[in-house]
């Protein structure tokens, strides 16, 4: 690759040819930015045709960047390739480009092969922006791995549009310039305008973004549901909820990132640049500092619950990277699309190969469902009646498979809340006492698991953790052989009950697992003991 130095070397390597001029960008792929160098070259055509032309694998959308950048420059008063040839290209050749962001970088290295700036002026400067017809900087995607990359680069300026500016500017060591007009970038590099490299101060906004609207404390009723979740965000257990409609299974599952720990700053990196890919970072926002909770509706396709397309872009589980996944409704979820995401949940990564392009989207989220115990909604409940028959209710629990069921720990029944607790006027315990807790049993976990960077929490361990941190004595083996026995409790359920019960133990701070954390384990195990398969 050509280093900085050769990169700006003012044409001397292409026998002085002042017509050619040169500018870094970068390319989003997958998570990560690549280095892309935008070069242009511009010379007399016979009979002073414009003959413009893009090369380097670009999209339609790059194609039309060229319109979208002679039409700017000509509105904003400066020189323009009309009646020239006018040839750009995007290297590495063999790197699809794609989207509105390479409209700065194009422009800005045109008016150099035009003279309008020169090569020093442009040393140092990477760009990114899509541009208006008016030379106007309309907000792109992936500004944060496009800021890491640049500092990685050795990148001394990035110019941004104004909207993307926060975002890019929580690198640190790097000066982001926010520009609203092409014009200023500009008279920027001419000297003629000043422009103030923009500061962020991390701690503030941390601050400012880490407040929840929702809390525990609004949740009436149903205890035995909010400890089992307090226990399933404390050791990172996936979760199943079982009620029929209206008992408040969507109110709890929304109040869960407040009780979960908060992001620190590589985790918020993590998640920012998924966000910032995929589009969906408000403006002006420099970083996601909230868990995520992502709800996608049932009808989703597994392209976008995996994430997928021509070029591949992150779906939901991807959105929920270090937060919340909750699938309501989960037997309604096309069983192809619950199969696609065994995998994922088991590596934290989503894995996506197309002819274009093969990407790696992370996805280590907490997986949290509800469902109906019947399609009617009322098998059980102790005040409707169910009027579905044994093979209906048999065929809406078999649409979720087994195998899925083996990545999920908890699994509870939530009744409906009385009356008396609905119009209780006593609050019950509020999430950052519920969050105290779940911190102090993460960090016992963190320690234990301070040498193995493939385990962050007890719903991580594999077999040989289990051996070695989940042992019972006499007392425990012969409770859960009763259970395994008495109440035919399936053989996957083994691990699960071993890991709550663990995390039962984190967060009381007992150093080995005691039979009262063995009982309670069992009874997160709903759906074997009412005889799921």
């Amino acid at each position: 690759m050509i280093g900085q130095e050769d990169f700006f070397s003012d044409g001397s390597d292409e026998g002085n040819n002042l017509s050619l001029a040169r500018i870094h960008s970068a390319a989003v792929l997958g998570v990560d930015a690549i280095p892309v160098e935008v070069e242009v070259n511009v010379s007399p055509t016979q009979e002073n045709k414009f003959q413009p032309n893009i090369v380097g694998l670009p999209d339609a959308a790059v194609k039309e960047s060229l319109d979208r950048v002679s039409t700017a420059l000509a509105n904003s008063g400066l020189e323009t390739p009309f009646a020239m040839r006018w040839l750009i290209n995007l290297a590495p050749a063999d790197l699809r480009k794609q989207g509105p962001s390479f409209d700065l970088p194009i422009a800005l290295a045109t008016l150099s092969a035009l003279e309008e700036l020169t090569q020093e002026q442009l040393k140092g400067a990477m760009a990114v922006g899509e541009l208006a017809l008016s030379g106007n900087l309309r907000p792109v995607r992936g500004v944060l791995p496009i800021a890491l990359r640049a500092k990685e680069m050795g990148i001394q300026r990035l110019f941004v549009p104004e909207e993307n500016g926060e975002e890019a500017a929580v690198v640190e060591g790097l000066k982001v310039y926010p520009v609203k007009h092409l014009r200023e970038v500009v008279d920027f590099l001419k000297g003629d305008l000043e422009l103030q490299a923009l500061s962020l101060d991390l701690d503030k906004m941390f601050d400012q973004y880490q407040q929840y609207p929702l809390d525990f404390a609004e949740v009436k009723g149903q205890e035995t549901a909010r400890r089992a979740l307090e226990v399933s965000v404390a050791g990172g257990h996936n979760l199943l909820m079982i009620g029929s409609p209206g008992t408040g299974k969507s109110m709890i599952a929304k109040r869960i990132p407040t009780i979960l720990p908060p992001l620190n700053l590589a985790e918020s990196l993590e998640a920012t640049k998924i966000h910032s890919i995929a589009g969906t970072l408000p403006a002006h926002q420099a970083l996601v500092a909230q868990r995520a909770f992502r709800a996608p509706h049932h009808t989703v396709s597994d392209a976008g619950l995996l994430g997928g397309g021509t070029y591949p872009m992150p779906g939901e589980v991807s959105l929920a990277h270090h937060g919340v996944l909750f699938l309501d409704e989960l037997p309604e979820f096309a069983r192809n699309v619950l199969e696609v995401m065994r995998q994922p949940l088991e590596d934290g990564v989503v894995n996506i190969s197309r002819a274009a392009a093969s990407v790696t989207f992370p996805c280590s989220c907490m997986l949290v469902a509800a469902m109906n115990p019947c399609p009617c909604g009322y098998y059980g409940d102790p005040k409707r009646k169910c009027h579905c028959t044994p093979q209906q209710i048999q065929r809406y629990r078999n649409r979720v498979s087994g195998p899925l069921l083996d990545r999920i720990d908890i699994q509870i029944d939530v009744p409906a809340v009385r009356y008396e607790e609905l119009t209780s006027l006593e609050k019950g315990e509020s999430s950052a006492a519920i969050r105290e807790r779940v911190i102090r049993a993460r960090k016992v976990q963190e320690e234990r698991f301070a040498d193995n960077d493939r385990i962050h929490c007890n719903a991580n361990m594999g077999t040989k953790e289990l051996n070695e941190v989940c042992r019972l004595d006499e007392q425990g083996h012969q409770m859960l052989r009763m259970a395994m026995d008495e109440l035919n409790l399936s053989a996957r359920a083994y691990d699960r009950i071993l890991k709550v019960s663990r995390t039962l133990a984190d967060l009381e701070g007992a150093e080995d697992i005691q039979p009262h954390h063995l009982a309670e384990a069992i009874q997160y195990r709903s759906l074997d003991r009412q005889g799921w398969t």
